[in-house]
């Protein structure tokens, strides 16, 4: 059996990011991030950043039913976000090309710049603490 290739632009081949947005490409890009709407799905990709792994792998990582992921894993894969390798009687799955890692980095990122983990941020007992102490 040959081994699927996935073709994945150039990056000279990507249009600019600012470029105007048509109606079907907004569909498009909407269709995705409805499919990054659920934290089941968005916990089964950030365990694909650590690599390729079955289903039964996959659920046993983010805590599914392996019928459950098998579901999420086919949407997954409908919108390319996931691609699939057979090897003998396993299917492994893995991220479908390196935007998606870096897409889930831009969104934790500005997750925790927007709200900071409860360690890093100040309480507000803390800030109104720290100006007196600077107003005296």
């Amino acid at each position: 059996m040959r081994p699927t290739v996935v073709v994945v632009p150039h990056p000279a081949e990507h249009g600019s990011a600012s470029r105007p947005l048509g109606a079907a490409e907004a569909e498009d890009v909407a269709e995705t991030l409805k499919a990054l709407a659920s934290p089941s799905r968005l916990r089964m990709l950030a365990a694909l950043l650590d690599g390729e792994r079955t289903v039964e792998q996959l659920a046993a990582a983010v805590a599914l039913s392996p019928s459950a992921t098998s579901h999420n894993l086919r949407i997954l894969r409908s919108l390319r976000l996931v691609r699939a390798r057979r090897a003998g009687r396993h299917t492994f799955y893995g991220l479908h090309d390196h935007h998606i890692a870096d897409l889930l980095a831009a969104v934790r990122h500005h997750h925790e710049h927007v709200h900071p983990p409860q360690a890093m941020s100040m309480t507000t007992l803390e800030r109104e603490a720290a100006a007196d102490g600077a107003a005296s």
